[in-house]
């Protein structure tokens, strides 16, 4: 009875002392679901598949999974699907970045506690590509991402629609008195028409990109539209190449690396990609105890052109950057700003990948790195006396009008009470004001939502402002766009200094010296800092995950993250700089 073998079932074997047992009850059971012998001595792929009713993204997968399977079948091994924790981004309350750290434990775990040899990752809404990564990271179990691909474009009358740049877009009309209830009604029902992710260059893509680019994907899968055929040829390929890693193992800290973190930095800036990419690929990097700095970020950003001319930076959706090359092109053109001896899950270097034929590049979509939509990234850290710690502008997505300038802060101290006062045509402000909404960061009651995307007062848009100043240490969706300072560190609720500023201060902005400043004297902010006490609801008084999380969360320049777990070795340390 004795099996020599650590693969498939007998691999993690349930301990009764007796090792022969446990091989043999657990082969007696999984004979129950029809499995052959034959096939029960075949080397196991894991498929953690996140569908869920709740998740729109997703609802293709079944199909997707079946070409998984097929490409497990045809490496030799044996699929074995299993569910985990789904976020649908628009379906969680408070907030989907609450649960990422959630799925990340239930990924890391079910990898760890479960016989398989190799585990392929099906996600793609904004917050489950980090979350897998993550638990994938930890686990360090051959491993494959496979995302969900992007949705195809819809059309209202002439105009094309994808969501949900333009989502954002139609509802400024609509708030400004400009589009009628009846036709948002029906754009409505035009934003998102098929499954897979958001259609522009937001978190889900901006996430697949980084994916690709540290080499957790198959090369040129980021891109492939969802319903695309060859989304499921990328499924099969996906499959296949998880069973031949199971000879050949190829694990994720073989493969997040720090010089794989700095390409997919790189990468991020040249999108123009979403600015919930760096909490999560901070948290990504983490969990193989490498730590992102935010001037290192900066330094990477003032030589790192942007070259996608994607919405909400330009004008094109994430279908038109797969026909334009897709992230071949983009690694081409950054050639000489990468590390080029990276690994990916297939083997093979970075470099060996980009001496391939880079076949057709349309330059419309993905400008020459000689001739770029802008010269520098698309993000820029921001640090000064209201961001000790940095917070994060999205420089590609915003008005360079406004990067030079002092203005006086309209305070909001909540999501409720920005609610409640907004839209009061007593609300005193102009457009020369700076938006400042504190209490919605990681360990606030909001738990840090995508709200940094503050509405313009009804009273402006009215008059036809687009945008102003907002200051926020919530964060912002990644479709969004606008001069929108956002990830202040450390937050309003745990006394971070943006929790000191008043109605008529006077905050200056200087996106050329990257910084961000409260004009208030230290004696002044000294007596306010005594005089603050916490909106938050102690941890005590807190039951079940939300006490978890409340006790644990750090804040955003950690990638928002739980310290226990980091590497051991990394738990319990102040940040700091780092090499990345």
């Amino acid at each position: 009875m004795t099996e020599e073998s650590n693969r498939g079932l007998a691999r993690g074997l349930t301990n009764y002392g007796d090792r022969d047992f446990s091989v043999y009850l657990r082969r007696s059971f999984a004979s129950s679901m029809g499995y052959s012998r034959e096939v029960l001595n075949k080397p196991i792929v894991g498929i953690a598949n996140s569908f869920s009713g709740f998740n729109n993204c997703h609802r293709h997968f079944p199909e997707l999974l079946e070409s998984v399977k097929r490409g497990v079948l045809l490496g030799g091994g044996l699929p074995v699907e299993f569910p985990t924790i789904s976020l649908g981004e628009v379906f969680l309350n408070p907030t989907s970045l609450k649960f990422r750290n959630l799925m990340s434990m239930d990924t890391e775990e079910m990898i760890r506690a479960q016989p398989m040899d190799a585990v392929v990752l099906m996600g793609g809404c904004d917050k489950t590509v980090p979350a897998q990564l993550m638990g994938a990271a930890s686990s360090d179990l051959p491993a494959i991402q496979l995302v969900a691909g992007p949705m195809m474009t819809s059309r209202h009358g002439e105009e094309r629609l994808g969501a949900c740049t333009d989502c954002r877009r139609f509802w400024g009309k609509y708030r400004a008195g400009d589009v009628s209830t009846e036709e948002i009604q029906q754009v409505e029902g035009r934003l998102a028409t098929t499954a897979g992710t958001c259609a522009v260059m937001g978190t889900a893509s901006t996430m697949a990109c980084i994916s690709e680019t540290l080499g957790m994907s198959l090369p040129g899968t980021a891109a492939i539209p969802a319903v695309h055929a060859d989304r499921l040829r990328a499924g099969e390929a996906s499959g296949l190449a998880a069973a031949r890693m199971i000879d050949n193992p190829i694990r994720p800290s073989q493969i997040i690396t720090e010089k794989s973190v700095e390409n997919a930095l790189r990468v991020l800036l040249a999108l123009g990609g979403s600015t919930n990419a760096i909490i999560h690929l901070t948290a990504v990097a983490g969990r193989r105890g490498i730590h992102i700095s935010l001037a290192r970020l900066n330094e990477l950003s003032d030589t790192t052109p942007v070259l996608v001319n994607l919405k909400p930076v330009g004008s094109d959706y994430m279908e038109d950057f797969f026909y334009a090359g897709g992230m071949g092109a983009v690694l081409r053109e950054l050639k000489p700003l990468l590390h080029m001896d990276t690994l990916s899950v297939t083997g093979e270097i970075l470099g060996d990948r980009l001496e391939e034929d880079p076949g057709y590049v349309d330059h419309r979509i993905i400008a020459k790195a000689s001739e770029p939509l802008e010269p520098q990234g698309g993000l820029v850290a921001l640090f000064g006396n209201i961001a000790p710690r940095g917070a994060i502008l999205k420089r590609s997505a915003a008005d360079s009008s406004l990067f030079e300038k002092e203005g006086r802060a309209v305070v909001f101290s909540s999501l409720e009470d920005l609610a409640k006062r907004i839209d009061s045509p007593d609300l005193d402000i102009s457009e020369d004001d700076f938006m400042v909404l504190q209490n919605a960061g990681p360990k606030s009651a909001a738990s840090m939502p995508e709200a940094g995307y503050l509405p313009i007062p009804k009273k402006l848009s009215a008059k036809g402002v687009k945008d102003m100043v907002r200051i926020s240490d919530a964060r912002m969706s990644g479709t969004a766009f606008g001069t929108i300072v956002l990830h202040v560190a450390p937050e309003s609720a745990v006394g971070g200094p943006l929790a000191l500023v008043r109605t008529g201060d006077r905050i200056k902005l200087s996106v050329k010296s990257k910084r961000i400043d409260l004009l208030v004297d230290d004696e002044e902010l000294k007596q306010r800092q005594e005089a603050w006490k916490s909106p938050v609801t102690p941890v005590e008084q807190r039951r079940g995950y939300d006490r978890l999380y409340a006790s644990e969360v750090g804040q955003a320049d950690e990638g928002c993250d739980f310290q226990f777990l980091l590497p051991v070795e990394q738990q319990n340390t102040e940040p700091s700089g780092g090499s990345t």
